[in-house]
């Protein structure tokens, strides 16, 4: 079997390896190369150049990237059934009589194109046709060789323990948010006295920042690499039929993930704005503060991030008689890490750092990057909006899916990391399960806590305790 490379090594400094891509069959078949660099080519060319022959198997960075950006022109089975086609009609995998010899020289790199397809992008299997399509040539390469069936049992089962995998973490997200009510209600129904805070819980600002990292790494796994183009995916201009995704974007895990960081935010504003006394509330503005700088030091900038943005909300940064009583030195230190002026050019240097770490770490602790998961998202957008997906002459512009493929397969090591704390299911819980105030909720905890400073605040105080709590 062709050996393949572990993400982190695919992609060199400039974007991918650069000497991989001429052999002698792509030099004039509508492929464009310069200085061996291949740079556009035309659709069908492309799909040529991923399907192996028995002197070539294409370089594994050509694959990701072309698996990668192909779904911005056409659907994953329609890839599949031409990539199927081209295995059958071009090896003569159908031919009864065909030469046993050769079936044995290109059997092991179609099944390795299988295999990486399936190991890196197994939520494109989801889709019944895909699963048939592989499961017929798959069939059509182990019909001859024990060896290879088992290979291919082999790859079969890992692809659907992944999707069974997947299927059971999207029953825990329907279960949370279905369950999940405003801490308003719950404050109307219960006594204050037995509401439990976050200090209750865990009290040590490292364990939660260390239970916050489990939740990031849990969720960055489930994200696959396709999530990030079919959130942009647009009408093709050359396919005036339809969409590539007519279908629902297939983008749930990254929206589960967008929606984790907003929830912490909240759950920070709320923990600082519930308690009735200044002390105690200026108490919980430093256990974050400590929490954040304790992620900051483990490279979780995405849980950072979402704390910081949940001090900032106007409810808690309102209160200035309880921000009088923190010590906010070290606060300062992390809004200076993540200040977004120069487009964040504090926190990229410090994301550069943590990447560096992570690449010659020796505990799995050291290997931890988990990214302001905004952000991210926003380069790859504009990426995706500041150049075209085709050039003028029809080809395919594979510059810009270089560029891509390489910002997604850093994503793609960092999400691969074990975290190596242990977990605490009752703190886990606590931070997925407990109810949070609504942006209103906390507006009028933050009134209650410290009152109106003016007219404007004064009237929305009276209508927010009319409407949230029917008083007047």
């Amino acid at each position: 079997m062709p050996q393949t490379p572990p993400f982190s090594a695919m992609f060199d400094s400039s974007g991918y390896n650069r000497n991989l891509y001429q052999s002698a069959e792509d030099s004039c078949g509508g492929l464009y190369y310069h200085d061996n660099n291949l740079l556009s080519g035309s659709l069908e060319a492309l799909i040529q150049h991923l399907v192996p022959n028995v002197d070539y198997y294409p370089d594994r960075t050509y694959i990701f990237t072309f698996l990668l950006s192909s779904r911005l022109f056409m659907h994953p089975y329609e890839l599949m059934a031409k990539v199927c086609h081209l295995c059958v009609e071009h090896q003569r995998l159908s031919d009864p009589s065909g030469d046993k010899n050769q079936i044995r020289k290109i059997a092991p790199k179609i099944l390795q194109l299988l295999t990486e397809w399936t190991e890196t992008f197994p939520y494109d299997f989801r889709d019944e046709r895909m699963m048939r399509n592989l499961k017929d040539l798959a069939h059509r390469i182990a019909s001859g060789e024990e060896t290879y069936r088992k290979n291919v049992q082999q790859m079969i089962q890992c692809l659907i323990r992944k999707l069974a995998a997947l299927s059971q973490y999207e029953e825990v997200l329907a279960k949370i948010s279905s369950t999940s009510t405003d801490r308003l209600t719950l404050l109307k129904t219960k006594p204050q006295s037995i509401q439990r805070d976050i200090i209750t819980v865990c009290s040590d600002p490292y364990t939660l920042a260390q239970q916050l990292t489990h939740i990031e790494l849990e969720r960055l796994n489930y994200i696959g690499p396709e999530e990030f183009v079919q959130a942009f995916v647009q009408k093709d201009p050359l396919d005036n039929d339809k969409s590539c995704y007519s279908e629902r974007k297939k983008t749930r895990n990254l929206e589960a993930y967008v929606e984790w960081f907003n929830r912490l935010s909240y759950l920070v504003a709320t923990e600082i704005c519930m308690p009735v006394k200044k002390k105690h509330r200026a108490r919980m503005i430093e256990y974050f503060i400590d929490v954040a700088r304790e992620c900051f030091n483990i490279g979780n900038f995405n849980s950072l991030m979402a704390i910081i943005s949940g001090m900032n909300m106007s409810p808690v940064s309102r209160l200035k008689k309880t921000w009088a009583k923190v010590k906010t030195a070290k606060f300062d230190v992390l809004e200076h890490q993540m200040d977004p002026s120069s487009n964040f050019y504090n926190y990229r240097t410090a994301l550069r750092g943590a990447a560096q770490r992570s690449l010659t770490a020796h505990s799995s602790r050291e290997k931890i990057v988990i990214p302001f998961f905004s952000l991210l998202i926003k380069d790859i957008y504009f990426l995706n909006e500041g150049c075209a997906n085709r050039l003028p002459n029809g080809h395919v512009n594979f510059e810009k899916f270089w560029e891509l493929a390489k910002q997604v397969s850093e994503f793609m090591t960092w999400k691969q990391v074990e975290c190596p704390f242990e977990r605490d299911r009752k703190i886990l819980q606590y931070l997925l399960t407990v109810p949070v105030f609504s942006e209103d909720a906390l507006y009028l905890a933050s009134y209650e806590s410290e009152g109106p400073e003016n007219h404007i605040e004064k009237d929305r105080w009276k209508s927010l305790r009319s409407s949230l709590l029917g008083r007047v």
